[in-house]
């Protein structure tokens, strides 16, 4: 199910990292590749793999932002809760299933409520202003890939940088103007790559932390304790990246397979 979540913030946040993709794209390619590799074969290969980098972190992004995180779907008519002490309700039973009271429904275990989505998420774990999305059960492995690009892009616009300033450029501007510019724009390239790289290194490795101890962040500020230690760091990694082979996980293509055992609330009696 498709959505987008008309926050304000979210949607800013959306437009300065596209913004700060592309910047860095511009500079790289004008102030750097054009520069410094016009005579060069290597030129056209960082072209290539720059922009290919790129390409997969927008639709990493996009998925992110699109993609359903987990909603718990609303009860088809109204739920009687008036009797949620009695023991008679079928929902009840299942065990660790409680009630969100601003949803007005049952839900699975695991599942939160998003002040900001104004929904019961499974498996949340936060809401992420840079995709203006929860990150949650379905969306995960999209909120991941994204960090894992962002950190390789930040990486690579660095090495570029640095490479450009030792490397002797025989064909270079001797422009004054151009040495200027060009030093300018690689400086705040630097510094966004530095400052975006350390911020989504930090994110990717606490997500990494709460997928192996099966643990989401919601989890932690609750002091719910780890979820499930029996399972191997594998099967966990798996829970969220799908079932293909390891080697797949980072393309942003397909859906992750729902694989817990609780049902979806639109299917149960209530």
């Amino acid at each position: 199910m498709p959505m987008f979540v008309r926050d304000p913030c979210g949607i800013v946040c959306i437009l300065l990292t596209y913004f700060a993709v592309l910047y860095a794209d511009y500079v790289v390619v004008r102030w750097i590749i054009l520069q410094t590799m016009q005579n060069s074969l290597w030129g056209p290969l960082h072209v290539v793999l720059f922009n290919s980098i790129i390409f997969l972190l927008i639709m990493a992004h996009v998925k992110a932002v699109c993609s359903d995180p987990g909603i718990v779907p609303l009860p088809q008519s109204r739920v009687d809760f008036s009797d949620i002490h009695s023991g008679t309700q079928s929902i009840l039973q299942r065990e660790d299933w409680t009630v969100c009271t601003r949803c007005e429904t049952y839900r699975p275990p695991r599942a939160h409520h998003c002040r900001i989505c104004k929904r019961c998420i499974r498996r949340m774990d936060h809401h992420c202003p840079w995709i203006n999305n929860c990150v949650g059960e379905q969306n995960q492995k999209f909120f991941i890939q994204f960090l894992v690009y962002v950190g390789a892009l930040c990486t690579y616009a660095i090495v570029l940088v640095v490479t450009s300033w030792l490397v002797e450029c025989p064909g270079c501007s001797t422009d004054v103007n151009v040495k200027q510019s060009r030093i300018l724009h690689c400086v705040i390239l630097v510094l966004e790559s530095a400052l975006f790289g350390m911020f989504v290194s930090a994110i990717l490795v606490d997500q990494l932390q709460a997928i192996l101890s099966d643990e989401t962040a919601v989890e932690q500020a609750q002091r719910q304790g780890p979820y499930r230690l029996h399972k191997s760091r594998l099967a966990l990694l798996s829970e969220v990246c799908g079932r293909d082979h390891p080697l797949l996980w980072l393309l942003p293509c397909g859906s992750v397979t729902r694989s817990r055992e609780e049902p979806l609330l639109g299917h149960l009696d209530v």
